[in-house]
C-alpha cells in the first residue's frame, strides 16, 4: 500500500506503522523532520526524480511511502484503548460507507474527535486503501479499525459491555435534545441507502440533525463530524 504527502508519512513513522521505504523529492524542500524520524527509526529512504513519485501516486506533495497492508484491530482492541485511558468506550460504527474519501474524511473527524475505534463490515464497505489513507490526511495512524462479518452481533456484544448504541438517521429525535453522555457508540449509515433496517433496530435510540434548508439530507462524513462533536461537546460539559 502507498501512503503519500509529509503529514501522512510523518503520522505513520510516528505510530509505528511497518514501513518498507521512503521515496522523497530530490532537491525537495521541508522534509528535514521525517528524514530525522526515518533515520531514528531505521527506515530506508532515497531520493529520487518527480516522476518516480507520479508513477507511485498521483498526488504525492514530494513524498511517498511503501506499507504493509492495513493492520485491522479487533473489536476488544478498540474498547482497551478507552479502558486504558480511563474515558468511557467512543465508538464509531459505519453501516456500508462505499465512498472512499466519505471514508476518509469520517476517520479524520474521528480521530480529532477522540473516537477510541472505528467498526465497519468486511462486505458492502470500502476496505482502507490508498486514497482512504491520503484522505485522512495522517489520522488513520492513530485510529484502530475493526471489519466484523456480523454487524448486528458486534452491536449485542457492545450492549453486554454497556455501551449504549445511537443510530444516526432521519426523522430520530434531535441530537442536541438526546443525553449522549457515558459509554456510547454512534451508528453512521451509507450513502445512498442509510442504516439497514435489521441495525437500526438494534439501536438503543434514533438521533437526527436538525435541517431548514430546502435538500433533506447531509454528506455522511459531514452528518457524521457533527454528531461525534455533539458527543464530545456533552462529555466536556
Amino acid at each position: 500500500m502507498i501512503i503519500s504527502g509529509k503529514n501522512s508519512v510523518f503520522e505513520a513513522i510516528k505510530s509505528g506503522t511497518t514501513i518498507n521505504k521512503i521515496s522523497i523529492l530530490k532537491q525537495g524542500k521541508g522534509f528535514e523532520q521525517v528524514i530525522e524520524l526515518a533515520k531514528q527509526n531505521k527506515i530506508r529512504f532515497e531520493f529520487v526524480d518527480k516522476a518516480v513519485l507520479d508513477k507511485k501516486s498521483g498526488f504525492h506533495q514530494g513524498i511517498v511511502a511503501e506499507i504493509v497492508d492495513f493492520d485491522y484491530s479487533s473489536v476488544e482492541d478498540i474498547l482497551q484503548v478507552a479502558q486504558s485511558r480511563e474515558e468511557d468506550a467512543f465508538v464509531l460504527i459505519l453501516d456500508g460507507i462505499e465512498d472512499p474519501h466519505n471514508f476518509g474524511a469520517i476517520i479524520r473527524s474521528a480521530e480529532c474527535a477522540g473516537v477510541h475505534g472505528i467498526i465497519i463490515l468486511k462486505n458492502r464497505q470500502i476496505p482502507v486503501n490508498d486514497t482512504v489513507v491520503k484522505t485522512s490526511a495522517g489520522a488513520i495512524a492513530n485510529m484502530k479499525i475493526a471489519r466484523v462479518t456480523n454487524l448486528n452481533q458486534t452491536i449485542d456484544f457492545l450492549k453486554d459491555k454497556g455501551l449504549w448504541i445511537y443510530a444516526c438517521e432521519a426523522k430520530g429525535e434531535s441530537i442536541y435534545k438526546t443525553n449522549l453522555k457515558g459509554p456510547v457508540a454512534i451508528i453512521i449509515g451509507s450513502e445512498g441507502f442509510g442504516i439497514s433496517a435489521l441495525t437500526l433496530k438494534k439501536a438503543d435510540a434514533v438521533v437526527s440533525l436538525p435541517l431548514y434548508g430546502k435538500v433533506n439530507s447531509l454528506n455522511a462524513s459531514v452528518a457524521c463530524g457533527i454528531s461525534l462533536y455533539e458527543v464530545l461537546r456533552q462529555r466536556n460539559n
